[in-house]
């Protein structure tokens, strides 16, 4: 296994610029994601690593080798696609050895670490049927062991689990994670979801028109988002924006939205006047009958231990998380409170967080 380093990446087509001076560090033997929506960039990033596309501008760095400009069988990796890419004429023993029969490996051999990465990947029983007749899950499994069995320095997987039912995706990213810890591979592993970023990444990179916007641990990104398309893209429901109408005050440990006085942690920099918006996800906000903010309960959704209130307020509509014992009812009007070492402040052109006592790690969040 092997470090891959990017340094300035950048891939124009014609007018189109794909990825745009992307620079980052992916640790040996790390699950790093490149989160980001349809088209942010994050598969071209992932071909270019493979060397499935030539940069534009920039390097490659695997294993300390610059592969910028060798070919895909040159760089040592193995790339595992959405959908299976399979051998349809063999049945699964023959798919899994392909790759060591491209090598000349010895039948033995062969035989050997087949068996090895089937009992790994709990397919050993398919051994001898055909990959058509496979379910979706299993089919994934074969793909992977076929990527597993060469040994590679790194796997680069572009959203390996999009073609799965909604089980068998919440399954295989278990078994992914599972599969990465034992076997102590570097992995870059692309999706649009975040909930498979969240739940599998070691750091995760938010991409979005080509850049990539923040990096670091799953944590970090939700917690301290640098901008508003973060905050906005990583969680679910996303993070709640609300405009800032009045600078901030109290020392800067307020600001007024909507009137109401809200508390924030201590900016080092005001907001100046109507040029900020405050972030605050749905879990920060309780319902409080002594909440500056007020508004009316517009809708009531139970997901079984907890319940999603969306509320009106003169700021705008917010949704919020509330524990299933509290009765909420509809049109009613509720007090809200923010969590205030939770909320994070954005610059309203920039959309870039502001620097606050929370972020520059003194608070208490």
């Amino acid at each position: 296994m092997a470090e891959i380093r990017i340094e300035n990446l950048h891939k124009s087509f014609a007018h189109f610029t794909a990825v745009r001076d992307s620079t980052m560090t992916i640790g040996n033997g790390q699950f790093f994601v490149l989160l980001g929506p349809s088209g942010c960039g994050k598969t071209t990033t992932l071909r270019m690593i493979a060397g499935l596309e030539i940069p534009t501008s920039g390097k490659i760095l695997l294993g300390g080798d610059d592969v910028t400009f060798r070919r895909a069988a040159q760089r040592d990796i193995a790339f595992v696609f959405q959908f299976f890419a399979l051998y349809p004429h063999m049945n699964v023993r023959e798919n899994l050895a392909f790759p060591l029969k491209t090598q000349l490996t010895a039948r033995a051999e062969t035989r050997r670490r087949v068996d090895e990465v089937a009992q790994m990947l709990r397919i050993e029983h398919l051994l001898p049927l055909p990959v058509g007749g496979l379910a979706g899950g299993d089919r994934q499994r074969v793909a992977l062991g076929r990527a597993i069995i060469r040994r590679p320095k790194a796997f680069l997987m572009d959203e390996p689990l999009g073609a799965l039912d909604a089980e068998f995706r919440e399954m295989m990213c278990g078994e992914l994670r599972r599969l990465h810890d034992r076997i102590g591979a570097t992995t870059v592993y692309v999706t649009h979801d975040q909930t498979e970023a969240m739940a599998m990444g070691d750091r995760i990179a938010v991409m979005n028109k080509g850049e990539v916007l923040q990096a670091g641990p799953p944590q970090d990104v939700y917690d301290r988002p640098r901008n508003m398309f973060v905050a906005g893209f990583i969680g679910s429901p996303a993070m709640n924006f609300l405009p800032i109408d009045g600078g901030a005050a109290n020392g800067a440990h307020e600001v007024r939205v909507a009137g109401a006085h809200i508390s924030v942690p201590r900016l080092h920099a005001g907001v100046k006047e109507g040029k900020g918006v405050i972030g605050v996800r749905p879990e920060h906000i309780r319902i409080d009958a002594n909440g500056a903010l007020r508004g009316n309960v517009f809708a009531v959704e139970y997901m079984g231990s907890t319940q999603l209130v969306t509320v009106d307020t003169p700021a705008g509509r917010l949704r919020l998380k509330a524990p299933n014992t509290i009765q909420v009812e509809m049109r009613s009007t509720v007090g809200l409170q923010m969590d205030a070492t939770r909320v994070v402040v954005f610059d309203k052109d920039s959309e870039q967080a502001l620097p606050s006592d929370l972020i520059n790690g003194n608070g208490h969040g």
